[in-house]
């Protein structure tokens, strides 16, 4: 048995490359099946995804990043394999030795991952997944996804590294970075492997470049209005707008506190020097009128122009209930009419709003707007009207401009498509 098992040790050593190539395609893969099934929770796997994730696996980690670790550091650092045999209090003394230690490392982090690493994978995945492939595009995804692959990145990998090249035989370096990879891969394909979504296996249509998901679960977990839940309060909608000034929520949720309100749905920003407030209170029946007298006479919240207007609650028979929810969350460069265009989309859908959410964020130097809406409709669709709907809204793509169309569809759990 030890004899055995001496010879499985001195493949990686015998044959570096090849070990290196297998090891890295099947912890590659196995890490994106791993995800889909245990953290997606998929019924059936993408294999086209997981096809991205074992060519990157095979092609790069296997073949690219071996030769930069072993053969290219060994020649740009020929004392490397040196330090790292030594025992930690030598390696301290070696000033040299934690000089390569150094340079090694901002290498492979600061030069190898942001400007080789990220745009093959981006590009391996963009020509696997998609039927019209572009390196443009690919390059794009990654410049509008680096600032958060970076520092992911680097939060595993640094510290790794560091372990990696200076404790490592030259031998041991790739099986060393596919142990770590393993994490870094489940971490990489919960981030991004869904960024390409599966519309054919979900709505049985064609792929259109989407983001796209079919949600079976109850409808409680995605509409959650108070008003339609608790019969025994009264509910009040209070808005709020003035000059901005430190404390102004802490003042207003104060005095709704007081009479035993209870902040639910709010919504505070500040736009310009102005500071707006839009809140929904529930509160007992009896208090109702002196929280609202309250709030309107209190001398110093005088400066934001309280308002309160009760909230009826929805009668049973005069409102259909909900058989469906959908969730848009749309992301691209800002300019005027993005919010009508998806407006003229959700109204032709004949889908009810219930929240919109709008936002602008810096990316890269670009200015985008975000939009999230929550929509609902009393009646539910057929596997073609999913599949439909999701084609219109990826159609703003290119009709308006925007990086990101992705849409939840959330159905009762016992629907079926």
């Amino acid at each position: 048995m030890s004899g055995a098992w001496r010879r499985i040790t001195q493949v990686p050593i015998q044959y570096p490359f090849a070990f290196g190539i297998c090891i890295s395609t099947f912890k590659t893969s196995f890490s994106d099946l791993l995800v889909q099934k245990v953290v997606e929770k998929r019924e059936t796997v993408d294999w086209r995804r997981n096809a991205a994730f074992a060519s990157f696996g095979f092609f790069y980690l296997g073949g690219i990043q071996y030769a930069l670790y072993v053969p290219i550091f060994g020649r740009m650092f020929p004392n490397a394999a040196g330090f790292a045999a030594k025992s930690i209090r030598e390696k301290l003394k070696d000033g040299k030795g934690l000089f390569t230690l150094g340079a090694q490392v901002f290498i492979d982090q600061c030069v190898h991952h942001p400007i080789l690493y990220f745009p093959v994978f981006y590009t391996i995945k963009e020509f696997v997944m998609k039927p019209e492939p572009s390196i443009t595009n690919a390059l794009t995804t990654y410049r509008n996804n680096f600032s958060e692959d970076i520092p992911a990145l680097w939060k595993i990998w640094i510290p790794a590294t560091i372990f990696n090249f200076a404790f490592m035989p030259m031998w041991g370096r790739i099986p060393t970075v596919a142990a770590t990879s393993m994490v870094w891969s489940c971490v990489l394909s919960a981030m991004r492997g869904g960024d390409i979504a599966h519309a054919e296996e979900l709505a049985g249509g064609e792929f259109t470049g989407g983001n796209f998901t079919l949600v079976r679960e109850g409808l409680s977990d995605f509409f959650s209005s108070p008003v339609d839940v608790d019969k025994t309060q009264s509910h009040v909608y209070i808005s709020a707008a003035g000059p901005d000034r430190v404390g102004w929520v802490s003042k207003v949720a104060e005095k709704v506190a007081d009479w035993d309100g209870n902040i639910t749905h709010s919504k505070m920003v500040r736009l310009g020097h102005d500071f707006i407030i839009m809140m929904h209170v529930a509160v007992p029946p009896e208090k109702r009128a002196g929280m609202v007298k309250a709030l309107r006479k209190d001398p110093e919240l005088k400066p934001l122009n309280i308002r309160a207007s009760s909230l009826s609650r929805r009668e049973t028979g005069r409102h259909k209930a909900a058989n469906m929810g959908v969730r848009i969350h749309c992301v691209g460069e800002d300019k005027p009419g993005m919010l009508a265009a998806i407006s003229k989309k959700i109204s032709e859908e004949n889908l009810s709003v219930d929240n919109i959410t709008t936002d602008l964020r810096m990316n890269n130097g670009k200015r985008e707007f975000v939009i999230n809406w929550d929509c609902s409709a009393s009646h539910a669709l057929n596997k073609d009207e999913v599949n439909a709907l999701f084609n219109d809204f990826s159609d703003l793509k290119t009709e308006v401009g925007f990086d990101v169309v992705d849409v939840r569809v959330h159905l009762e759990k016992d629907e079926e498509l």
